[in-house]
């Protein structure tokens, strides 16, 4: 049972490093990248892919992040507790994985820059909910009150306005770059230039996005870029396994770096996912991956957040937030 609306100082004491007197003019700040972002887009150009892989490392978690968890100064149960908490609500609403890739790199992004009270069980909830309710702000068409989100009777029940202070600290954190490039930026393009089997371009984006999500839910490829992992996905959808392909497909994009590229391949050839299994190939992999999900889901071509659906734009999406932030203003 939920212990009501939970709003002590303990939860305020998350925000005194946020300036409670910014204006909605802030929200002008937002980085937007257009719709880059989104699953289906249209053609790249190869400059456009170019300009976003010297870009990505604007949205990426800080350089220590990786080695802060795997050493334990940084708990990443607090990091697994907050994705669960993600992928719940995301599922609930039956939400784009745009929206649940966005939201957790705003998670890793927020972590590495700001210290959490990892010990109190609220502040796991509270992050969540920020991070969710701001990434289906940037990608969804129908977005819930942040107050719905959260679901299956949660132990702890914020208020909007504590929902939407902690939407604040995390805007700030990120400096306002919302609009994250992630490997979904990438993979349309590798996929259109690297398909060397008789392949539905529907079906592979579809084994692509899933893939994406099952590998960015781990630490092990935080140590990698979106464009690192977005050309490794593409590779392993596309069925280049051998050695001798492999190399072919990189040298196609000189602005790769290989080793990291055949780094992230091998790692997705171990990865366990269902059941505990180490599926021995990229296929198989796949093929685990696409048991968890429903066939309707293909059939509907509900891929995630695609510029063929009604997406919204950017400057949609910035009065969004500013709608939202400015009832927070006016109630404080």
């Amino acid at each position: 049972m939920a212990d009501g609306f939970y709003c002590t100082e303990s939860v305020n004491a998350c925000f005194d490093e946020l300036e409670c007197n910014a204006t909605n003019n802030e929200f002008e700040r937002i980085e937007c990248f257009g719709s880059g972002n989104s699953m289906v887009s249209a053609i790249q150009s190869e400059q456009r892919i170019r300009e976003m892989v010297e870009k990505q490392i604007q949205h990426l978690p800080r350089h220590d992040y990786l080695k802060r968890l795997r050493c334990g100064a940084l708990d990443s149960k607090f990091r697994r507790d907050a994705i669960d908490w993600i992928s719940k609500a995301h599922a609930h609403y039956s939400f784009g994985a745009l929206s649940l890739c966005l939201s957790m790199n705003y998670l890793d992004r927020f972590l590495s820059e700001y210290h959490m009270p990892m010990d109190k069980s609220w502040s796991v909830q509270l992050l969540s909910v920020a991070c969710m309710s701001l990434a289906a702000k940037m990608e969804e068409t129908e977005v819930p009150l942040p107050i719905d989100l959260q679901v299956e009777e949660p132990k702890f029940v914020f208020e909007s306005k504590t929902i939407q202070r902690m939407e604040l600290l995390v805007l700030s954190r990120l400096k306002w770059k919302m609009q994250a490039i992630t490997p979904f930026s990438f993979i349309d393009y590798f996929l259109t230039n690297i398909t060397v089997e008789p392949h539905e371009p529907r079906l592979s984006l579809f084994k692509s996005s899933q893939l994406i999500l099952s590998t960015i839910k781990g630490i092990d490829f935080l140590e990698f870029k979106p464009s690192e992992i977005a050309l490794a996905v593409a590779m392993s959808v596309s069925g280049v396994v051998q050695a001798a392909d492999i190399n072919k497909a990189i040298l196609a994009f000189p602005y790769m770096e290989k080793e990291r590229v055949m780094k992230c391949i091998e790692l997705i050839r171990d990865f366990p996912l269902i059941g505990g299994s180490v599926p021995q190939s990229p296929v198989g992999v796949l093929d685990a991956a696409c048991l968890s999900y429903k066939t309707e889901e293909l059939a509907a071509g509900s891929c995630g957040n695609s510029s063929s659906s009604s997406h919204d734009s950017p400057d949609s999406k910035r009065r969004r937030l500013d709608r939202d932030h400015e009832r927070t203003h006016k109630t404080e």
